[in-house]
C-alpha cells in the first residue's frame, strides 16, 4: 500500500486517524498504531512483516544487552546484524553479478525480493542501538514502543529516517488537537499533490525518454528527459516526506524536515544540506564523524567524505549507477573544497553549475546501466542529430500537460520556497493577525481543492509509479 492510492486515502488513513483520535489512553493509541503499521506493511508483502518485527526485536535485545555485556562487542554485533540483513536482501544479487562480471565466473544469481523500505527501517533500528550505546538516549525496556518507533507507517517505506531521540517523548506523551491536526493534514495534502500532480506528470516523460535506445535520442530529447527526471525525483521524494511529516503531526509526532528547497543551492555542499537531510545527517553522525570527520588532516578528511558519498550512493540501490552517482557528488564536493575559485563563483554562475551538475548526476542515477547513463549524458552535450525519429521522440513529450506541470514545478521548487517556509512558521503560532488568518483559511481551502483533484486523478487510473521499489 502506498500513500498515493485510493485504498490508503479513502479507507486506511481515515479509519486509523479517527480511531486514534477517539481512543482514550496513550497506551491503546500506541497499540492501535502498531497494528495499523503492521497491516499497512503487510498489504503488499505479508511475509516481510516477520523480517521487520525480527529486526525490531533484535535491536531491542541488543540495546538491552548494552547494560549487561561488553558494550563494544554488543554494538558491533548490532551493526553486523543490521548491515548483514541489508546485504542479504538488498545486495546479494548485486554482489554475485559483480563477481561474475569481474572474474568470468558463472555463479547462479539468487532472486531475492527486496523488502520495501528495508533501507529506512534498518537505519532507524541501528541508530537506536548506537544512540543507546553512546548514552544519547535511555534504553527502552518496552518492546512495543521500540516496534512502534521502527514500524510507524508514515515514515516506514519512504522516510524520512527518524532518530529515536526525536520522538521518544511523543511515544509516551502527545496531544491530538485541531491546531496540530489541521496543518498536518494540509502538509499531507501538499505532499500528495507534489506526488500525484507534478511528479507523476514528470514521470511519464522521463520514463518515455529513458526507455528509448540512445540512437533515437538527440540533444533535445536528452535534456527533456533529464529535466523531467530532475523534477520527478524531487517532487516524488519531497512529496512523500511532506506526507510523512504531515501524517506524523496528525498523530501527534513531529518529524524533522527532510528537504529544504535543494534546487536553490549554489554548490554541492549546500545541496546536501538541503537534500534528503535525514539521510545525509545519518551518515554524518554515524559514519563520517566516527571515521574521524575533519579532525585528522585534509587527506583523511577527503577519504572520509568519499567513503560517505560511496555509501550514500550504494544505500540507494544495488546498482553501480547509484555508486557512480554518489562518487560523482563526492568528486564535486572535493573540487569545491580544494580547487581555488570554486567557492567564490558568482551566484548566477554557481546556481547554473549546481543545476547542471545535479541534473547530470541524476541522469546516471536514473539509468539502468552505467553505459546507458554515460551515453545519455553524452547525448545531452553532443547529440546534434535531428533525424525524424529523434525529433519525434523529443517533440512527443511536449504535451500541454507536461509543459504546464514543468512550469509549475520550476516555480514550486524555487521562487515560492520562502513563502512556504514563512507559512509553516505562521502555522505554528498560537495566534494569528487578521491577514494571517485570511491566508490560513485560503490555504486550507486550496488544500481541499487539491485533495479532490488528486483523488480524481487517481480515480482515472493515471500513471502512478512507486520509485522506492528500487531503494
Amino acid at each position: 500500500m502506498v500513500f498515493s492510492s485510493l485504498v490508503f486515502l479513502c479507507i486506511f488513513l481515515p479509519i486509523i486517524f479517527l480511531a486514534h483520535s477517539f481512543v482514550p489512553s496513550i497506551r491503546v493509541k500506541n497499540i492501535l498504531l502498531i497494528i495499523a503499521s503492521l497491516l499497512f506493511y503487510s498489504f503488499g508483502e505479508p511475509v516481510y512483516v516477520i523480517l521487520m518485527v525480527a529486526s525490531a526485536l533484535a535491536n531491542y535485545l541488543c540495546a538491552l544487552a548494552l547494560g549487561r555485556f561488553n558494550r563494544k562487542v554488543v554494538v558491533t554485533i548490532a551493526v553486523i546484524i543490521n548491515i548483514g540483513v541489508l546485504c542479504v536482501f538488498k545486495y546479494t544479487g548485486f554482489i554475485v553479478e559483480t563477481i561474475n562480471a569481474w572474474s568470468g565466473a558463472d555463479i547462479p544469481v539468487p532472486q531475492i525480493a527486496l523488502p520495501v523500505g528495508i533501507s529506512f527501517f534498518t537505519f532507524q533500528a541501528l541508530s537506536y542501538v548506537i544512540d543507546v550505546y553512546r548514552g544519547n538516549v535511555d534504553v527502552q525496556k518496552n518492546f512495543a514502543k521500540v516496534l512502534l518507533y521502527i514500524s510507524f507507517f508514515p515514515q516506514l517505506i519512504a522516510g524520512p529516517i527518524v532518530k529515536y531521540r526525536d520522538i521518544a517523548k511523543e511515544i509516551d506523551h502527545r496531544v491530538i488537537s485541531i491546531r496540530e491536526v489541521a496543518p498536518g493534514l494540509r502538509r499531507f495534502i501538499t505532499g500528495l499533490g507534489k506526488k500525484v500532480i507534478i511528479a507523476n506528470a514528470m514521470a511519464v516523460c522521463a520514463d518515455n525518454i529513458f526507455s528509448q535506445e540512445l540512437a533515437q535520442i538527440n540533444i533535445f530529447g536528452a535534456w527533456i528527459g533529464a529535466i523531467a527526471y530532475l523534477m520527478q525525483i524531487y517532487f516524488d521524494f519531497s512529496g512523500y516526506s511532506d506526507m510523512a511529516i504531515g501524517m506524523g503531526r496528525m498523530f501527534g509526532f513531529h518529524f524533522k524536515e527532510n528537504f529544504n528547497f535543494p534546487y536553490v543551492a549554489l554548490n554541492i555542499k549546500d545541496f546536501w544540506r538541503r537534500w534528503h537531510i535525514s539521510l545525509s545527517s545519518w551518515f554524518k553522525e554515524y559514519v563520517y564523524i566516527p571515521l574521524g570527520g575533519n579532525r585528522k588532516g585534509k587527506p583523511r578528511t577527503v577519504i572520509n567524505k568519499l567513503i560517505v558519498f560511496f555509501l550514500t550512493g550504494l544505500w540507494h540501490g544495488a546498482n553501480w549507477t547509484f555508486v557512480v552517482w554518489g562518487m560523482f557528488h563526492g568528486a564535486l564536493n572535493f573540487l569545491e573544497e580544494y580547487v581555488p575559485g570554486m567557492r567564490r563563483l558568482p551566484k548566477v554562475i554557481g546556481h547554473i553549475y549546481l543545476i547542471v551538475a545535479v541534473t547530470v548526476g541524476f541522469v546516471i542515477f536514473r539509468a539502468d546501466t552505467i553505459s546507458y547513463g554515460f551515453g545519455m549524458v553524452a547525448r545531452m552535450f553532443s547529440g546534434f542529430e535531428f533525424s525524424n525519429i529523434s525529433m519525434s521522440v523529443a517533440v512527443q513529450q511536449l504535451t500541454p500537460q507536461f509543459i504546464i506541470m514543468l512550469i509549475v514545478a520550476i516555480i514550486a521548487c524555487g521562487p515560492v520556497g520562502g513563502l512556504i517556509i514563512k507559512l509553516r512558521e505562521t502555522s505554528d503560532k498560537s495566534t494569528f493577525t487578521k491577514n494571517e488568518s485570511i491566508v490560513q483559511v485560503v490555504t486550507y481551502i486550496a488544500a481541499m481543492v487539491l485533495l479532490c483533484w488528486c483523488i480524481i486523478r487517481l480515480s482515472s487510473g493515471s500513471y502512478n509509479p512507486f520509485i522506492y521499489f528500487r531503494f
